[in-house]
Protein backbone atom coordinates (compact mmCIF):
# COMPACT_ATOMS: atom_id res chain seq x y z
CA UNK A 1 0.00 0.00 0.00
CA UNK A 2 3.04 2.36 1.01
CA UNK A 3 4.67 1.88 -2.46
CA UNK A 4 1.36 2.56 -4.39
CA UNK A 5 0.93 5.66 -2.36
CA UNK A 6 4.26 6.82 -2.77
CA UNK A 7 4.82 6.16 -6.42
CA UNK A 8 0.88 7.86 -7.17
CA UNK A 9 2.47 10.80 -5.40
CA UNK A 10 5.60 11.05 -7.35
CA UNK A 11 3.44 10.30 -10.67
CA UNK A 12 0.81 13.11 -9.88
CA UNK A 13 4.34 15.30 -9.27
CA UNK A 14 5.73 14.55 -12.58
CA UNK A 15 2.49 14.62 -14.63
CA UNK A 16 1.93 18.42 -13.10
CA UNK A 17 5.13 19.52 -13.76
CA UNK A 18 5.24 18.01 -17.68
CA UNK A 19 1.45 18.60 -18.69
CA UNK A 20 0.74 21.38 -16.29
CA UNK A 21 -1.42 22.15 -13.01
CA UNK A 22 -4.86 20.32 -14.53
CA UNK A 23 -3.09 17.11 -15.92
CA UNK A 24 -2.75 16.31 -12.01
CA UNK A 25 -6.74 16.30 -11.46
CA UNK A 26 -7.87 12.84 -11.12
CA UNK A 27 -10.13 10.70 -13.65
CA UNK A 28 -13.17 8.56 -13.38
CA UNK A 29 -11.05 6.11 -11.11
CA UNK A 30 -9.12 7.86 -9.10
CA UNK A 31 -6.09 8.28 -11.80
CA UNK A 32 -4.02 11.01 -13.32
CA UNK A 33 -5.23 12.03 -16.69
CA UNK A 34 -2.83 14.22 -18.72
CA UNK A 35 -3.13 14.40 -22.43
CA UNK A 36 -0.75 11.47 -23.42
CA UNK A 37 -0.88 9.91 -27.12
CA UNK A 38 1.22 7.12 -26.95
CA UNK A 39 1.42 4.37 -24.65
CA UNK A 40 5.48 4.78 -24.37
CA UNK A 41 4.81 8.18 -23.14
CA UNK A 42 2.55 7.15 -20.64
CA UNK A 43 4.77 4.14 -19.33
CA UNK A 44 7.80 6.29 -19.67
CA UNK A 45 6.50 9.00 -16.46
CA UNK A 46 4.78 6.06 -14.90
CA UNK A 47 8.64 4.07 -14.69
CA UNK A 48 10.16 7.76 -13.32
CA UNK A 49 7.67 7.76 -10.93
CA UNK A 50 8.60 4.35 -9.76
CA UNK A 51 12.33 4.94 -10.05
CA UNK A 52 12.09 8.41 -8.16
CA UNK A 53 9.80 6.64 -5.35
CA UNK A 54 12.55 4.32 -5.14
CA UNK A 55 10.64 1.18 -6.15
CA UNK A 56 12.25 0.40 -9.11
CA UNK A 57 12.47 -3.83 -9.39
CA UNK A 58 9.88 -4.15 -6.42
CA UNK A 59 6.56 -2.19 -8.45
CA UNK A 60 4.87 -4.04 -11.27
CA UNK A 61 2.82 -2.07 -14.03
CA UNK A 62 -1.09 -3.82 -14.85
CA UNK A 63 -2.73 -1.59 -17.79
CA UNK A 64 -6.49 -1.63 -18.14
CA UNK A 65 -6.05 -1.63 -22.31
CA UNK A 66 -9.80 -1.14 -22.75
CA UNK A 67 -9.45 -2.42 -25.98
CA UNK A 68 -13.10 -2.49 -27.18
CA UNK A 69 -12.50 1.19 -27.28
CA UNK A 70 -10.49 1.32 -30.31
CA UNK A 71 -11.51 -1.90 -32.13
CA UNK A 72 -13.33 -1.77 -35.37
CA UNK A 73 -15.18 -4.93 -35.52
CA UNK A 74 -16.29 -4.04 -39.59
CA UNK A 75 -12.54 -4.71 -39.89
CA UNK A 76 -12.00 -6.76 -37.24
CA UNK A 77 -8.44 -4.29 -36.54
CA UNK A 78 -7.47 -2.15 -33.80
CA UNK A 79 -6.85 1.86 -34.84
CA UNK A 80 -3.92 2.72 -31.99
CA UNK A 81 -4.60 6.21 -33.40
CA UNK A 82 -8.03 6.39 -32.25
CA UNK A 83 -7.96 9.74 -30.27
CA UNK A 84 -7.53 11.03 -34.26
CA UNK A 85 -10.52 11.59 -36.08
CA UNK A 86 -8.68 11.07 -39.15
CA UNK A 87 -7.05 7.99 -38.12
CA UNK A 88 -5.40 6.34 -41.35
CA UNK A 89 -7.40 2.55 -41.58
CA UNK A 90 -4.19 1.78 -43.58
CA UNK A 91 -2.35 1.55 -40.08
CA UNK A 92 -5.14 -0.28 -38.12
CA UNK A 93 -3.38 -3.54 -36.66
CA UNK A 94 -4.39 -6.79 -36.42
CA UNK A 95 -4.79 -8.82 -32.82
CA UNK A 96 -1.32 -10.64 -33.78
CA UNK A 97 0.04 -7.00 -34.29
CA UNK A 98 -1.37 -5.83 -31.09
CA UNK A 99 -0.48 -8.81 -28.73
CA UNK A 100 3.01 -8.12 -30.42
CA UNK A 101 2.86 -4.59 -29.08
CA UNK A 102 1.71 -5.63 -25.93
CA UNK A 103 5.05 -8.18 -26.12
CA UNK A 104 7.36 -5.53 -26.64
CA UNK A 105 6.31 -2.71 -24.19
CA UNK A 106 6.73 -5.80 -21.61
CA UNK A 107 10.22 -5.81 -22.91
CA UNK A 108 10.60 -2.26 -22.26
CA UNK A 109 8.58 -2.14 -18.86
CA UNK A 110 7.73 -3.99 -16.18
CA UNK A 111 4.40 -4.54 -17.37
CA UNK A 112 3.18 -7.78 -15.79
CA UNK A 113 -1.17 -7.35 -16.22
CA UNK A 114 -3.23 -6.54 -18.98
CA UNK A 115 -7.07 -6.10 -18.76
CA UNK A 116 -9.39 -5.89 -21.57
CA UNK A 117 -6.19 -6.15 -24.10
CA UNK A 118 -8.66 -7.34 -26.95
CA UNK A 119 -12.56 -6.45 -27.60
CA UNK A 120 -14.96 -8.35 -25.57
CA UNK A 121 -16.12 -10.55 -28.82
CA UNK A 122 -12.88 -10.82 -30.26
CA UNK A 123 -12.90 -14.37 -29.45
CA UNK A 124 -10.00 -15.54 -31.70
CA UNK A 125 -7.42 -12.40 -30.41
CA UNK A 126 -8.18 -13.89 -26.73
CA UNK A 127 -7.79 -17.30 -27.68
CA UNK A 128 -4.36 -16.47 -29.20
CA UNK A 129 -3.20 -14.56 -26.60
CA UNK A 130 -3.52 -16.61 -23.94
CA UNK A 131 -1.63 -19.55 -25.29
CA UNK A 132 1.29 -17.20 -26.90
CA UNK A 133 1.41 -14.70 -23.66
CA UNK A 134 2.85 -15.09 -20.03
CA UNK A 135 0.68 -11.94 -18.74
CA UNK A 136 -1.77 -12.11 -15.87
CA UNK A 137 -4.63 -11.59 -18.21
CA UNK A 138 -8.07 -9.56 -16.33
CA UNK A 139 -11.13 -9.35 -18.62
CA UNK A 140 -14.07 -10.95 -19.39
CA UNK A 141 -13.93 -13.97 -21.22
CA UNK A 142 -16.60 -16.74 -22.01
CA UNK A 143 -14.11 -19.86 -21.61
CA UNK A 144 -16.54 -21.67 -23.40
CA UNK A 145 -15.10 -19.90 -26.77
CA UNK A 146 -11.48 -20.18 -26.47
Amino acid sequence: MRQGSEVYQKLKSLVKKKYGASAGNVGDEGGVAPDIQTAEEALDIITDAIEQAGYTGKVKIAMDVASSEFYKPEAKKYDLDYKNPNSDPSKWVTYEQLADEYKSLASKYPIVSLEDPFAEDDWEAWSYFFKSSDFQIVGYVNAAKL
